[in-house]
């Protein structure tokens, strides 16, 4: 704004505007730039107080930051993806709000913030008794489950929220859903309706979980496995028997997760034991075809469980017998050849007399512990009892071998004690004493 009636002392000038620099106003020539007169401060006196940053003087309530919102809009992507309520959405980002302010989250990586979106969906889905899994949400955050777990029960913790659990039958459910299998999306001949086959998939993982299958496993690819075999059980036609499970996920339009190839084939072995148990089944149930007595099995489980569980135990016993009748020939044969015109009884009675004897009837008293220090050294160690059993945790089938730490050598100075074991080993008998002797003559015959 021009001063009228002002003139620049530099030059004479009458163009003088006012200059507004920050709070202090000058004049200023504009046609030379001299600053004619300069202002002074509204107020000479001091004002007590502390240096406050532009953004605090100028905000009347405080923004979200760019990681906050962009955490927001990841909570809302991921709930249209799995289509969930509009309570569901809302609820999910006043969590995620509540946990991004917390200390534990809000110095952490992006990659933590991003999962954290995907365990506060998780919550609120849990809450609404929508079944959602954590493989569900680790797919969807692209990151491992264990990293998700331990986010989820981190802000469980932190906001002190308590997650109901949810039905089994609820979890197959749901996932069935993302199989895109129905009449609409696949041929009549590899469609299949969505309550029967989420009603043979649950009969199957409960099945599953009776023979220790499930214990320890991952949800998300037993799921898949019971999908896919109750998939062929129901039309066991040749063009659903021949489809892989690479092929039905790409039918079905879902990522195949590699650990469901692995409980395919278990599951398969447990229904081959439960199968063979059928009685009007007459040929050979093998993993190629029991998938055609998949329904008969699972109407059936309970009472081909027991059958299969009893015939184990006889086989165990009939396994334990045959040993024990070995042993028993083995320890009488040498008597059998002292007496052959003796009876069994009668060499049954003598073996008794023998073990109630000192020392079992030898002569020598250092022959039966030799004996039995040989065959403790010749046996090997103790088998697995996980594959002696019918049905057994998988941790204990396939068992890891523990790394056995050697013994540190120890350095030989003479001074060590001796075993008797190991004087014994020294002596000799008297027929090692007549081959040494003989042996010395033979050399001093050769040597002159």
């Amino acid at each position: 704004m021009s001063r009228a009636g002002l003139s620049c002392p530099g030059c004479g000038s009458s163009n003088i505007v006012d200059d507004d620099l920050y709070c202090q106003a000058q004049l200023v020539c504009m046609d030379c730039g001299s600053v004619v007169s300069e202002g002074v401060l509204a107020t000479d006196e001091y004002v007590g107080c502390s240096d406050v940053s532009y953004s605090r003087t100028t905000a009347v309530t405080k923004k979200p930051c760019m990681n906050l919102k962009k955490g927001l809009q990841r909570v809302k992507a991921l709930c249209q993806i799995l289509r969930v309520k509009g309570e569901i959405e809302e609820l999910s980002q006043m969590y995620y709000k509540q946990a991004y302010e917390h200390e534990s989250f809000i110095k952490v990586s992006l990659q933590k913030k991003e999962v954290l979106a995907g365990c506060c969906v998780l919550v609120s889905c849990r809450l609404s008794n929508w079944p959602i899994t954590i493989g569900t949400i680790s797919y969807l955050v692209d990151d491992n489950q264990q990293m998700v777990g331990a986010v989820f029960h981190e802000m469980v913790k932190i906001l002190n929220i308590e997650v109901p659990n949810i039905s089994i039958t609820d979890v197959i459910e749901a996932h069935s859903q993302e199989y895109k299998i129905s009449s609409s999306d696949v041929p009549e001949v590899l469609a299949e309706n969505f309550k029967d086959l989420t009603k043979r998939a649950v009969a199957l993982v409960e099945l599953a979980a009776d023979s220790w299958i499930v214990t320890g496993r991952t949800p998300t690819p037993i799921m898949m496995a019971a999908i896919y075999l109750s998939w062929q059980s129901l039309k066991p036609n040749k063009h659903r028997l021949n489809v892989s499970l690479d092929k039905f996920c790409q039918i079905a339009k879902v990522k195949r997760l590699p650990p469901a190839s692995k409980r395919i084939t278990e599951m398969k072995e447990m229904l081959c034991k439960l199968g063979k148990e059928i009685p009007w089944v007459r040929e050979e149930v093998t993993p190629h075809n029991v998938v055609q007595q998949l329904e008969d099995i699972l109407k059936y489980r309970s009472t081909l469980l027991r059958r299969a569980l009893r015939t184990h135990e006889d086989a165990l016993l009939a396994e334990c017998q045959d040993s024990c009748e070995d042993s028993l020939t083995e320890e009488t044969a040498p008597s059998q050849e002292q007496n052959p015109h003796a009876s069994c009884v009668e060499q049954l009675e003598l073996n008794a007399e023998r073990a109630q004897r000192p020392g079992g009837g030898d002569d020598n008293p250092r022959t039966m512990p030799e004996l039995h220090r040989d065959s403790q050294e010749g046996q090997d160690p103790a088998p697995n009892w996980g594959k002696r059993v019918l049905f057994a945790p998988p941790c204990v089938v396939h068992a890891k071998k523990r790394r056995v730490e050697q013994p540190k050598l120890k350095d030989v100075t003479g001074d060590e004690e001796i075993s008797d074991s190991e004087i014994d080993s020294y002596i000799r008998t008297p027929r090692e004493a007549r081959d040494f002797a003989l042996m010395q003559k033979i050399y001093e015959i050769e040597k002159s």
